[in-house]
């Protein structure tokens, strides 16, 4: 059975052009591969906490040594790492906010970048060990960073991809959302595009 993992983070919510279009995808590919199922992780309403002391001495901590505390943080973390490993494709959603992503989706990448875990370290230098995945970056923006003299001021796409490529995935797909603030028909354009960009992809996935 296939799994979809659906990663949303707007802090605003079912208004968010990226939840929206992300949600709508999951179901399409949900839809292309009969008997999948859908793991929604809302960061927006249920974000993870930020990593502090507990967390880095607790993962680096043998279970039966750690504190109350740093245990519970650190389920936190082996939860989100669990949910990734069970995926087989993975739908990620932000808004553009202050030129990167939104904070709650960084503390997510902060719980699953897990030395040991989700990479290692070895002679040949680090290697990603969360493989074989299918990572779909659903991106909303105000104005357009795809191209042209913004693009400089896209911090949110190239960080997402290498953080991703480090811990191992590197088949991703970018869906944008952008031109969504540059008055009422390019955003119900820029709607549009990425909805049948999703089309497109769900049908070849």
């Amino acid at each position: 059975m296939s799994s979809i993992l659906l990663i949303t983070s707007s802090p605003r919510g079912a208004a968010s052009h990226s939840t929206q279009v992300a949600t709508e995808f999951a179901r399409k590919l949900q839809q292309a591969t009969p008997g999948s199922t859908i793991v929604t992780r809302d960061l927006a309403s249920r974000p993870l906490p930020h990593i502090g002391a507990d967390y880095t001495a607790g993962i680096y901590t043998p279970v039966e040594a750690r504190t109350a505390e740093q245990q519970r943080v650190v389920s936190v973390s082996d939860q989100a790492v669990d949910e990734l490993f069970a995926a087989d494709s993975i739908v990620i959603s932000t808004g553009f906010i202050n030129f990167s992503i939104s904070s709650t989706l960084k503390s997510w990448i902060d719980h699953i970048a897990r030395a040991g875990k989700t990479f290692s370290y070895g002679e040949d230098g680090p290697k990603g060990l969360v493989t074989g995945k299918k990572v779909y970056l659903v991106i909303a923006s105000g104005g357009i960073y795809s191209a042209g003299p913004a693009s400089a001021l896209d911090h949110a796409t190239p960080y997402l991809k290498s953080v991703l490529g480090f811990l191992g995935m590197t088949d991703v797909e970018v869906v944008r959302i952008e031109g969504v603030g540059m008055g009422p028909e390019a955003e119900a354009k820029a709607i549009a595009t990425a909805q049948e960009q999703t089309s497109h992809l769900a049908l070849a996935a």
